[in-house]
C-alpha cells in the first residue's frame, strides 16, 4: 500500500519558480528510484528528474538541467522538485512515481511501479 501524494502545483509566470512536494506513505521497498514525470497535451511523456533511495544519485532531463533540483527529506518521507526559471514549455501535469526496478538514468519513467495522481503546473502570463 505504497502511496504518493503530490502537491505544490499552480499558476506561475514565466521566469518564476515553484516547489513541488511528494509525500510518501505506506510500505517502501528497500531500494527504489523516486522521481517526477510530466505530461502535457500534445507532448510525449517526459521523465523530468529522479533520485536513488540508497545513494542519492540523481538524474535530470536535459530540458531541465540547471533549472530544476530534486531533493529529499528522509525525516518527512518527502521528495521535492525545485523548479526555477520556468517556461511555458514546463506546463503540464507532474506525477511523482516510484520504481523498485528502476535506475536513475534516461528512460526511468518506463520502470515506475507506483504513481501519484499528479499536480498541475501552469506557466503562463
Amino acid at each position: 500500500q505504497l502511496q504518493l501524494v503530490e502537491s505544490g502545483g499552480g499558476l506561475v509566470q514565466p521566469g518564476g519558480r515553484l516547489r513541488l512536494s511528494c509525500a510518501v506513505s505506506g510500505f517502501t521497498p528497500d531500494y527504489y528510484v523516486i522521481g517526477w514525470i510530466r505530461q502535457a497535451p500534445g507532448k510525449e511523456r517526459e521523465g523530468v528528474s529522479c533520485i536513488n533511495s540508497n545513494d542519492g544519485l540523481t538524474y535530470y532531463a536535459s530540458s531541465v538541467q540547471g533549472r530544476f533540483t530534486i531533493s529529499r527529506d528522509n525525516a518527512k518521507n518527502t521528495v521535492y522538485l525545485e523548479m526555477n526559471s520556468l517556461s511555458p514549455d514546463d506546463t503540464g501535469l507532474y506525477y511523482c512515481a516510484v520504481g523498485g526496478r528502476a535506475v536513475a538514468a534516461p528512460g526511468f519513467e518506463a520502470a515506475m511501479d507506483t504513481w501519484g495522481k499528479g499536480t498541475l503546473v501552469t506557466v503562463s502570463s
